[in-house]
């Protein structure tokens, strides 16, 4: 038995995957989900093999949802905003279903599924993620299983940890397993700036730069953290400061 999960805000476009899938006797539905939130605890909870999920969602949209998940299942999107979609999932392993949806494409997804699954690979998440405004506006981390939003603007400056970056913020440091380049390409140029090949900076939280070591600065934050800026990054820096 195939265990899938819906997860989509819309009940209506849960009723029609429902009833498409009656037609596979082999697929069971083991959860029905309203947002992301509801989609990652019931991932958890029963491991399915297969999920059918849309992007735009309240709370945290569905890409936000694949990164908190340890193991994805196969996935195929339901979404109807073929504008930033479209493209990233036919460079993909991934199938998706622009809605509306007939019948016979949902059994093209379902028979792709079945001959063989498939895999959101890390480089996907980045690359698709990329597309929906709203991961520009905030980023999404899970501390000891629960799920914590932390607006960019919240962001004190990132630092490259192994595998993971490090985001710090006010109310403390939090891993991320992303690139330094993915959260460079992500935020706004004019307030985060890569001052270092381990270091994002927020311009905003800087009150002064001090001259360090072999033509290396320290930028000094307004909670007194000190955070290197390399010699290619302080003409960076400079440039965007006016100075």
């Amino acid at each position: 038995m195939i265990k899938t999960i819906l997860i989509d805000d819309e009940p209506l476009a849960r009723e029609l995957v429902k009833e498409y899938l009656q037609a596979y006797p082999q697929i069971e539905v083991a959860a029905e989900c309203n947002d992301g939130f509801e989609g990652l605890k019931a991932i958890q909870q029963h491991q399915p093999d297969l999920i059918f999920l849309d992007i735009q969602m309240p709370k945290i949209n569905g890409f936000e949802m694949l990164e908190l998940v340890d193991k994805i299942p196969c996935v195929i999107f339901t979404t109807a905003f073929e504008e930033y979609a479209l493209r990233a999932f036919e460079v993909n392993a991934v199938d998706y279903l622009l809605k509306p949806f007939s019948k016979d494409r949902f059994d093209k997804a379902l028979q792709k599924m079945l001959e063989r699954k498939t895999e959101i690979t890390a480089d996907f998440l980045e690359n698709a993620a990329r597309e929906v405004p709203m991961q520009h506006n905030r980023v999404v981390v899970k501390i000891n299983g629960k799920i914590k939003i932390i607006p960019v603007q919240d962001i004190h400056y990132l630092e490259a940890a192994d595998d993971y970056v490090k985001i710090v913020t006010g109310e403390g440091s939090f891993l991320k397993n992303k690139t330094m380049a993915f959260f460079e390409k992500m935020l706004d140029p004019q307030q985060f700036i890569r001052v270092h090949r381990s270091y994002i900076l927020n311009l905003s939280q800087i009150t002064r730069i001090d001259p360090y070591e072999k033509e290396t600065y320290l930028a000094i934050l307004r909670d007194g953290s000190k955070v290197l800026v390399s010699k290619t990054g302080y003409p960076k820096l400079k440039e965007v400061l006016g100075l």
